[in-house]
């Protein structure tokens, strides 16, 4: 039994710093690892690709100054966090990850700094560094681990979702997570609808929602598996398939009363909190000059989102109460022998 998450934080580092794939950053190497983080952030803010070990100081400043506020060095990072290269299979450095020392969310750690040179994409390096976090999270009682992407960083966001992770939020950025509760999930389409399947030992693949569209309208539909399904997966199964949708371009809103409500779930929960957060990533994004290429369609192009306030009129029916702690049942998951094919959107970015 845990008795402090600090605790099993530190011992889930130590198997991480003895484990084959990661070695510790070690002392002198700080200043190593924070250019290949702004490596990172340089192709996933402004689109562009640059060597992190060939980064000269005027070179660096000037990435830091198109990037601005979130190019900025932290001095200190070490002290909330431990740095961890990522290695090939001939033991060379080819990226990056990082783990905060205390949890995040339901007690899980907390993931940052992902990445992987272009050369060596393509390997599963990246997968197999989450996969090496989860194994040692769990190791030690941890609930799996969590990490974000921000909505203007589509190759990312594309790969977690192929990596099925679950959708857990989207109050500052979105909020992805792996954990023991939650079983394997899949996105299909058919007959113009996307399905989210979720992975059951017996049953093989079950969908539990189903989105179309009804004019410029989403219609989300229940199934009844999904309302006999563990609270987990009722708390985060409408907010992953939305972004799926949001990746697809389909719509998220089910209609103008909605999308008055949408405010309501700005942080996490129903498609039209989604709708109102990525209208406002993409505003931010284009006012700091921010290239963008944006799947996402606004629910309405002539209307403004909503104001976040009391609304006077009625408001929709929610799905799952945000309020509500989910149940913790064992989860019936396990990879049926035949997937489905992956919805073809959310195909491999190529950074694994």
């Amino acid at each position: 039994m845990v008795r402090s998450w600090d605790a099993a934080v530190e011992r889930a580092q130590d198997r991480l710093a003895a484990g084959p794939r990661l070695r510790a950053a070690g002392p002198g190497e700080e200043r190593r690892f924070a250019l290949w983080d702004l490596a990172s952030l340089v192709e996933g803010e402004l689109g562009e690709r640059v060597d992190p070990d060939g980064l000269a100081p005027p070179a660096e400043r000037r990435w830091r100054e198109r990037l601005g506020e979130s190019g900025r060095e932290w001095p200190g990072g070490e002290l909330y966090r431990r740095r961890y290269w990522i290695r090939d299979d001939a033991g060379a450095v080819a990226g990056t990850v990082a783990v905060d020392n205390w949890t995040k969310g339901p007690s899980q750690l907390a993931v940052s700094s992902l990445y992987v040179t272009p050369a060596a994409r393509g390997r599963g390096l990246a997968a197999a560094a989450l996969d090496e976090v989860y194994a040692a999270a769990t190791a030690e009682g941890l609930p799996g681990f969590r990490l974000e992407a921000h909505w203007t960083w589509q190759p990312a966001v594309r790969y977690y979702l192929r990596r099925g992770l679950w959708v857990v939020g989207w109050k500052r950025a979105l909020s992805f997570a792996r954990m023991p509760q939650l079983p394997v999930h899949r996105v299909r389409e058919e007959d113009g609808r996307l399905l989210l399947l979720v992975a059951d030992r017996l049953r093989g693949w079950v969908p539990i929602l189903a989105a179309g569209q009804e004019g410029r309208w989403l219609r989300l539909d229940e199934t009844a598996d999904y309302r006999g399904c563990d609270g987990w997966v009722h708390e985060y199964a409408r907010s992953t398939l939305a972004l799926c949708l949001a990746l697809a371009g389909r719509p998220l809103v089910r209609g103008p009363q909605w999308w008055a409500e949408a405010w309501r779930w700005s942080d996490a929960g129903e498609p039209e909190g989604l709708a109102y957060r990525i209208e406002e990533f993409e505003r931010a994004a284009r006012k700091a000059g921010r290239p963008m290429v944006s799947p996402y369609r606004p629910a309405s192009p002539q209307s403004e989102p909503p104001q976040s306030g009391p609304s006077r009129s009625e408001p929709p029916r929610p799905g799952p109460r945000q309020s509500e702690s989910p149940r913790s049942g064992p989860p019936r998951s396990g990879l049926p022998e035949q997937a489905p094919p992956a919805f073809p959107q959310l195909a491999d970015s190529g950074d694994g």
